[in-house]
Order: structure tokens, then sequence, then C-alpha cells
């Protein structure tokens, strides 16, 4: 898979698909916990494919961080700074720190580079990391502990130079949506199922109901699968429900039918179409994933019903898809 960064060009050789930040990373004033916090960095446990994505022992690699990625990051958090489902020790006062960090973040070049080296004075068979660079600092100070987690990328340059793509995701438990969000989102569904003539929309929501029906008469298969056993096919929205209108949120056009993995892989933005019917895959899960599913990155899915969905498919791919 080839991906361009600031206008280079680079090849994805492989993916470290998520690595947890632990309370212990953090800084002090994002800890949930006591103590000073740790500098070291967990990258996983000491074996073939830990060394074949880092290097050999004592490793020292060259690494990056995107400047809209952290922005991105933030707004991403910032419900969590300012609604916090976490005990943070310093609760009261996460909304300043959120717009300390923005403002130092925008002041930021496009790209910070720095270097890591493995920490060497460990027992055991762990692998772990560390760093004196302003970057790596950063991730810590920027980082809530339990709730980020950090894609590495591997890639090579045009050179043929190693370099180390990190980036910052928000996991709230296992959903990609804050509780705040998700709370206001059934509320929002609850009020619509007690109002007249707006129990279409709710259903909608739930991929239920006419919303459901009309999309299976359009396309009574998953294009990928082509599985067409409608008990494990989800009408899974193009554009989030969420982010949609009451016309988008019962629109068949607004939306694919897929088995499940699929749905998922689509609804958390691993996985887009083009207005040609050719796959886009994130460079954030591994080559291995992939294979695994079954998917390669640019292949036509000729069954795909794209036709009429270009505009939704232009907001997937800007507003939901994990690139670069």
């Amino acid at each position: 898979m080839k991906i361009n960064i600031l206008n280079k060009a680079y090849e994805v050789l492989d993916t470290k698909e998520k690595i947890t930040i632990a309370d212990s990373f953090v800084v002090r004033q994002n800890k949930i916990g006591l103590g000073n916090g740790e500098a070291k960095l967990y990258v996983g446990q000491d074996n073939k494919i830990i060394r074949n994505f880092f290097g050999n022992n004592r490793f020292l690699i060259k690494c990056f961080l995107l400047k809209k990625d952290l922005l991105k990051y933030l707004e991403e958090t910032k419900v969590e700074y300012l609604n916090p489902e976490q005990v943070y020790i310093n609760k009261i006062d996460l909304p300043n720190f959120w717009k300390e960090r923005k403002r130092k973040i925008l002041a930021l070049p496009e790209i910070i580079e720095f270097e890591i080296t493995e920490q060497i004075q460990i027992d055991g068979p762990r692998v772990y990391v560390k760093s004196n660079d302003m970057a790596y600092k950063i991730i810590r100070e920027l980082s809530l502990p339990n709730i980020t987690y950090i894609t590495i990328v591997k890639l090579a340059n045009e050179n043929q130079e190693l370099l180390y793509y990190f980036k910052l995701f928000a996991d709230y438990f296992g959903d990609i949506q804050h509780p705040y969000f998700i709370h206001k989102e059934e509320e929002e569904v609850r009020v619509l199922e007690n109002r007249k003539g707006t129990k279409i929309l709710s259903r909608a929501r739930k991929g239920q109901g006419k919303y459901r029906e009309d999309l299976l008469h359009m396309c009574p298969y998953c294009p990928i699968t082509m599985v067409s056993d409608e008990r494990i096919l989800i009408a899974s929205h193009i554009k989030p429900w969420v982010k949609s209108n009451d016309i988008e949120k019962i629109d068949p056009m607004n939306g694919f039918m897929f088995t499940p993995t699929f749905d998922y892989l689509f609804d958390r933005g691993f996985l887009s179409f083009t207005d040609d019917k050719r796959s886009k895959l994130s460079p954030f899960l591994s080559k291995m994933t992939y294979s695994k599913l079954g998917i390669s990155d640019n292949k036509i899915f000729q069954h795909l019903p794209s036709e009429g969905r270009e505009l939704y498919l232009k907001y997937h791919r800007k507003e939901i898809f994990q690139g670069v």
C-alpha cells in the first residue's frame, strides 16, 4: 500500500495496530491514580514479530507525528476533558488543560520529528521504548489514560529510509463515540419514539424498519462477501445517523448492506470506497489483518451499488475514513 504525506510518497511496510496508553505513562496532570508516571512506553512482547517491526536489541528509530492528527485527537477527546467519564486527580483543571494544549499544538510545524530507542535496563520479555525529544513528551502530555491508543505505521520513503508514523486515537471502552454522546443520542431516539410520526427515524437509527427494507430491496446482499442471508446482514449508514438530517437518516441511498465484520470496518473508518467501486483501506490496520479478512486496497467490487451514493461516499472518505 502506498500513501502520500505532505506531498511525499511512502510505502506502508507494516502496522503496529494498537498500543494502549496506560495511566503509568501519562504526565501527572492526566493521571487517574497516584504516582509521577514513567517515561517508558510498552510496545509489546519480545518476539520475532516485534523485532521485525522495530529492529534488533537497542534499536534507534526515526519517527514523526502530524500536527493535524494531534489537533484531531484533541477534538475527539474534548468531550472527555469537559465531561470526564474517568476519575482524574485533576478533573477540575481538565478544561483549561485542553485549551493550553491546543494552543501549544497550533504553534507546532506540520510534521514533528523525533527518535525513540529501546529501553534496555529492564529484565523480562517485554519491550519498552523511551525518548527525550519534544514530540514524545507531547504524546505523554496529550494522552488520556485507558481511552487513548497509539498506532504506529512503518514506512519506507523513496530512498528506502525507514520512518515510523505515530498517530493517537481515542477509544471509549470499545466505542468510537464518547458515552456522553451515546447517552445524548439514545435520549434523542427515545424522544423520537415518543413523538408521533417519528418512529421511522428511530428505527432507521437501529438499521431497522422501512430504511432496512428499502435498502435490502436495492441491494439484497453484501457486495463484498456476496452473502445474501438477510438474517446476518446489517443496514449500515454511509453518513452516520447522528450526523444526518431527517431525510438522510431514512434515505436508502445513504447505506449499504454488509456482513458484520465489514460493517464494523466501514463504520470505524478502516474501509471506504471510491465512486468507481474501488476499496480504500486505512493504513492503521496491519497487512496481516487485511490478509486474514481477504480484502486488499484498490480492489474493484463490481456489485457495490455506488451509483447515486457519491455524495454520501465523499462524506465518508473525508470525515469517517481513517486515512492520512
